[in-house]
C-alpha cells in the first residue's frame, strides 16, 4: 500500500476521497482551508469529477452538501468551528431529515484562537443535534475515521460530524492508504418524504432520531476508536480524547501509563467502558482539547459521588490549547515548560502587506473620517481587520462575519453619524448581502466600502464570489447608482479618493464605495507564473 506524508486535513481529504466522494462543499476558514485545496488539485478528484468548488458561505455549502446526500452521493462539508454557527440552522434541521448517501461535516476547532475570534468545541453541536461524533487523534486515524464516517452515515442515515483542531490539522505524519472505493451511483431515498420538514412529519422523523441513540451508543461501544487499556494503579483512571491522547502518551515514552485509560475518538460516549473505569477507579481525569465535554457528561451520567477531574475543577486549564507539558502538570509530573521568553525579544503583531491595497483604503478613509471623531467605523472578518492596529488605527469594532455593516446600521440607527462598514469582497458575498439589503430597505446614512482585492485573502488568495459582480450587486440590491463609487486605492490617487469619500460621507442614504486592486499577493503569484510560463 502507499505511504504519504501528509497533513491532519490532506489526511481527511484523501480519505474522503478513497471513500468514494462525489462532492466536497466549503468556505475557505482555517484550519480547515487545506482540506477543499488539497481536493480541487486532486488529480483523482479531477479524473472523478468530484465536485470542488467554493461555496458563498458555510450555510449553503451545508445545504449544497445535504443535496448531494439526497441524491444517494457521498458529500463532505468543510469549515471552522465559527463557520457552525453559519451552517447551524441547516444542521440541526438535516439531523432529522436525515441522510441518503454518506453525508460528513468537518468541523476545525482553533483552541488558543490562533486564527479565530473565538475559542469553541463543535462537538456540542452535535451533541445538540443527536448525532455521532468522530474526533481522531493521529493523521492516520482521521484518514481512516473519515471512510468509517461515510460508511455509518449510510448505516443510520444520519449526518455525522468529524471534528479535529489546529494542532492535528496543521501537523504532518505518515498515513498508509488503503484501497479506493468508487462513488455511489444515483439513488433517491426510499422515503419520499424524508426531506419535507412540515411539523406532522418533523415529529415523526425527530422520533426515529431519538430512537437511533442506544444504536449510536451500542456502535461506540465496539468502536475501534474507543479502546480500554487497563493500568495498575487504580488511584486514577485517565480519560482522554483525540489529540489529547498524543499529548497524555508523550509524557510516556513506552507508551505505558500507570493507570488504566480510556481514549474516546468516537461519540456518543461509550457509556459501559466509562462505567467500567468508575467501578475500577477511585477518580478520573478527563484530557480533552476544548470545552469540558466528556468532563460536564461525566458528572452526570457517573451520578455515584466519584471524583472527576480536569477543565472544570482547575485540574487542566479551562482556556486555550493544550500541551504535553500541560498533560504532565496535571499528571503531577515536573514542569518542563522551559524559560520565559526574554523582554529583549519584541512581539511581532501580523500586518497589513507591504504593497497592500487595503493601505492605501485606510489612509484615505483616516482622512476623510478625521473631522468626524473617532469610533465611527465598523470593520469586518478578513485581513483589513488589521486596520484596528497602529499605525492605522482604523476600525473600532470586528464581531463576525458580516457583522460590520450591519452594526453600523444599528449604531446609525441610534443617532450615530456618519457611520462607516468595512468591509472585504468576499465576506461581503458570505453575508454582506443581506445586511446590505435592511439598510436599502430603510435608506440607513451608512457608507459602505467593499473592500475588493479580487481574493479571499486571509486564508491564502482562494477564489472570491465577488469577482466582477460587485456593482451588480450592489445595484440589484437597490443601491442607487449615483451612489456606488468605484476608486482605485493607490498613492497617487489619494486625495480624489479622499473627497470622494468626504462626499459620500454627507450623503443622507446609503452609499457603496468599491477600492478595487488586486491582493499583493495573488498578483505575485500571477506575475511569477506568467513569467515560468514564458
Amino acid at each position: 500500500m502507499q505511504k504519504l506524508l501528509l497533513l491532519g486535513d490532506e489526511a481527511i481529504a484523501q480519505g474522503a476521497l478513497d471513500a468514494g466522494l462525489s462532492g466536497v462543499y466549503a468556505y475557505p476558514g482555517t484550519p480547515s482551508t487545506e482540506i477543499t485545496e488539497y481536493i480541487q488539485h486532486s488529480q483523482q478528484a479531477i479524473d472523478g469529477h468530484v465536485h470542488r468548488n467554493w461555496s458563498a458561505n458555510e450555510k449553503t455549502a451545508m445545504e449544497a452538501a445535504t443535496g448531494m446526500s439526497y441524491a444517494g452521493k457521498r458529500a463532505l462539508v468543510c469549515m471552522k468551528h465559527v463557520g457552525m454557527n453559519v451552517a447551524a440552522d441547516s444542521f440541526m434541521n438535516i439531523a432529522i431529515t436525515g441522510a441518503n448517501g454518506g453525508l460528513v461535516i468537518l468541523a476545525a476547532d482553533d483552541p488558543s484562537m490562533h486564527s479565530s475570534q473565538n475559542e469553541q468545541d463543535s462537538r456540542f453541536y452535535a451533541k445538540f443535534a443527536f448525532v455521532p461524533i468522530f474526533e481522531p487523534s493521529n493523521q492516520q486515524e482521521a484518514y481512516d475515521m473519515i471512510r468509517t464516517a461515510f460508511d455509518l452515515s449510510e448505516e443510520f442515515h444520519i449526518p455525522v460530524l468529524m471534528r479535529v483542531t489546529t494542532r492535528l490539522a496543521h501537523s504532518r505524519s505518515g498515513v498508509l492508504l488503503k484501497e479506493k472505493r468508487k462513488q455511489n451511483d444515483i439513488i433517491l431515498p426510499t422515503n419520499p418524504k424524508q426531506y419535507i420538514l412540515l411539523p406532522a412529519i418533523a415529529k415523526k422523523q425527530y422520533g426515529e432520531l431519538l430512537e437511533k441513540q442506544p444504536k449510536l451508543i451500542a456502535a461506540a461501544e465496539k468502536s475501534i476508536y474507543n479502546r480500554y487499556c487497563e493500568g495498575e494503579d487504580k488511584s486514577m483512571g485517565i480519560i482522554a480524547s483525540g489529540i489529547a491522547y498524543n499529548y497524555l502518551m508523550e509524557n510516556y515514552p513506552d507508551r505505558k501509563c500507570p493507570y488504566p485509560v480510556l481514549k474516546i475518538s468516537q461519540y456518543p460516549l461509550p457509556i459501559a467502558l466509562i462505567e467500567k473505569m468508575a467501578n475500577e477507579c477511585q477518580s478520573i481525569m478527563v484530557i480533552e482539547e476544548g470545552y469540558p465535554f466528556i468532563e460536564e457528561q461525566l458528572r452526570g451520567l457517573l451520578n455515584r459521588g466519584t471524583l472527576v477531574k480536569g477543565r472544570m475543577d482547575g485540574t487542566l486549564p479551562r482556556m486555550g490549547e493544550l500541551n504535553p507539558n500541560v498533560v504532565a502538570v496535571a499528571l503531577g509530573k515536573p514542569d518542563t515548560c522551559g524559560e520565559p521568553i526574554p523582554e529583549i525579544v519584541a512581539s511581532r503583531p501580523p500586518a497589513l502587506c507591504v504593497g497592500c491595497p487595503h493601505v492605501d483604503s485606510y489612509n484615505a478613509l483616516n482622512e476623510a473620517m478625521a473631522t468626524h471623531g473617532k469610533g465611527k467605523v465598523f470593520a469586518d472578518i478578513g485581513c483589513y481587520t488589521l486596520g484596528a492596529l497602529p499605525p492605522y488605527n482604523a476600525i473600532y469594532a470586528c464581531v463576525d462575519m458580516g457583522a460590520s455593516i450591519t452594526l453600523a446600521k444599528g449604531a446609525a440607527d441610534a443617532g450615530l453619524t456618519p457611520t462607516v462598514a468595512v468591509i472585504g469582497d468576499s465576506t461581503f458575498c458570505h453575508s454582506g448581502m443581506t445586511s446590505l439589503l435592511d439598510c436599502i430597505i430603510e435608506q440607513t446614512p451608512i457608507t459602505v466600502m467593499i473592500l475588493d482585492n479580487s481574493t479571499t485573502g486571509m486564508t491564502g488568495g482562494q477564489e472570491s464570489h465577488a469577482v466582477g459582480r460587485l456593482e451588480s450587486i450592489c445595484l440589484g440590491l437597490g443601491v442607487e447608482k449615483e451612489h456606488i463609487r468605484i476608486i482605485k486605492p493607490l498613492k497617487n490617487q489619494h486625495q480624489t479618493n479622499v473627497q470622494i469619500i468626504k462626499d459620500e460621507l454627507e450623503y443622507k442614504g446609503v452609499s457603496v464605495i468599491i477600492p478595487t486592486r488586486e491582493c499583493i499577493q495573488t498578483l505575485n503569484r500571477r506575475m511569477k507564473a506568467q513569467k515560468k510560463a514564458k
